[in-house]
């Protein structure tokens, strides 16, 4: 491994585009191979939806999924493409998360570097349960307060591009969201924001959750937004508690400084 110390900006831009490329091959082979399963992958995706679409005529699950409209000569490619991208994002994920740490890897301490391993499967591990947990949790609640919003009012017409945009959008956010607990703890660790003030300010925390929770969620409906502050505000004192754990040692010792100081 290149020693940060001798490695130029050149070779820091040469790293980085060669982390770039192998990031950006990783996902155009995972996202041709996913093109070709697109259409059963947009059937697997649309299911928590399809419970919520008109069915005068009580069809099974496998036609009223396909009852989705495509509007436009463009719309087949499209989706399928976009599909087959966020899945090659996801099942990808292992190594662009990869490349990312082994960039930053050869600016770490001999002592911090014990923390890759455990942050990249941890990192896999948050990425995916978001992406389940939108899957399993979010969406059925979400797509019951959207369309149920039409109730009496006017007849929709799914729009197949509509639905797998939004749902794909979703499963991107809260993958991206359930990072938190990472970044909460190594903020604590590296001493940029002490353990102590997280503590206090929980509070504010709370409200800025709120605030980033209403700026991601796609449909920026309070059912979305309150079930993925929910999960956020859980895993935000599920963080501070690991670093506690972790941090026990480096905590009294400051605990006990600041008493000293005001003794």
């Amino acid at each position: 491994m290149t020693d940060d110390k001798r490695m130029s900006i050149w070779g820091h831009l040469a790293e980085l585009r060669r982390r770039l490329t192998v990031i950006v091959i990783s996902l155009l082979v995972i996202t041709c191979t996913a093109y070709f399963f697109a259409d059963q992958i947009g059937i697997f995706l649309l299911r928590p939806a399809v419970p919520y679409f008109e069915n005068p005529n009580n069809l099974p699950y496998d036609e009223l999924v396909r009852t989705t409209n495509m509007l436009t000569a463009l719309e087949p490619f499209t989706i399928r493409f976009f599909i087959a991208f966020v899945t090659s994002i996801v099942v990808g994920s292992p190594i662009w998360i990869w490349q990312i740490l082994a960039f930053f890897l050869p600016a770490l301490k001999p002592n911090e570097r014990k923390w890759v391993l455990p942050t990249f499967f941890t990192a896999i591990l948050l990425f995916l349960v978001g992406v389940t947990f939108c899957y399993l949790i979010i969406l059925d609640p979400a797509f019951e307060w959207l369309l149920g919003q039409a109730e009496g009012f006017a007849v929709i017409l799914p729009s197949t591009a509509e639905y797998i945009n939004v749902i794909l959008l979703f499963e991107v956010a809260f993958g991206i969201a359930f990072e938190l607990p990472l970044v909460i703890f190594y903020l604590t660790v590296f001493g940029i924001v002490p353990y102590k003030k997280l503590r206090k300010s929980w509070r504010v925390v709370y409200v800025v959750l709120l605030i980033v929770c209403a700026m991601v969620t796609p449909d920026a409906s309070p059912v979305t937004m309150l079930l993925m502050f929910a999960a956020m505000a859980v895993l935000y004192e599920f963080s501070l508690l690991f670093s506690r754990v972790v941090l026990a040692k480096r905590i009294r010792a400051l605990e006990e400084r600041a008493r000293a100081e005001g003794a």
